[in-house]
């Protein structure tokens, strides 16, 4: 696997020059009709560098239906200790110091489950609740983060130029993994790609 090989010899692009940690977050929500049940967020976090090979996660239960993950950065007042912070993010990083001895300099964040519809409100909730958290761990502490929002379920099929060229096509007839369109058939003023990651 040559994925394997690159994070073990330390070579991966924009991760294996300075410390990074790589996020991934969703929300599963209760089936149609079911009226009750809350919503289930859970957040992966990477715990070694520079392999990112190693990752803890953490579950929690939110509002019915709610897409915004609510725990990612908490405050409260303790009324013997005052003001407390916590949530996903801040154990998670906490956590990745721990383990490596360094605090991430950089922070890539894929959430999945976003609707066309809330990319902006998820962005501008989650955004600031990671950069909450980082500030509270330091003052200043504030590592730019890579927040990329996935979709799986479209209807876009990718096909090569020329499938008579072995070299752009699997013995199937299909494009090969790791393939990336980033123009023509993209969006005209967001910055998105199509990937085939298998």
């Amino acid at each position: 696997n040559t994925v394997l090989v690159d994070a073990i010899s330390r070579r991966i692009p924009l991760v294996s020059d300075k410390p990074t940690i790589i996020f991934g977050a969703d929300v599963t929500h209760p089936h149609p009709g079911e009226d009750s049940s809350p919503s289930i967020a859970a957040v992966v976090a990477s715990q070694d560098w520079p392999e990112v090979t190693k990752y803890a996660g953490l579950v929690c239960a939110q509002a019915h239906r709610q897409e915004l993950i609510q725990d990612l950065f908490k405050s409260w007042v303790d009324p013997a200790r005052g003001m407390q912070t916590g949530g996903m993010i801040k154990e998670l990083l906490i956590s990745f110091r721990r383990a490596t001895g360094q605090k991430p300099l950089r922070i890539i964040f894929y959430r999945d489950g976003v609707s066309e519809g809330q990319f902006y409100q998820v962005l501008l909730y989650e955004l600031d609740a990671i950069r909450k958290a980082c500030a509270s761990l330091e003052p200043n502490y504030q590592p730019p983060v890579t927040f990329v929002v996935v979709q799986k379920r479209h209807h876009t099929r990718l096909f090569a130029n020329d499938h008579h060229d072995r070299g752009s096509i699997d013995k199937s007839g299909n494009i090969l993994p790791g393939t990336v369109v980033d123009s023509k058939i993209c969006h005209p003023t967001e910055f998105d790609f199509y990937l085939c990651s298998h």
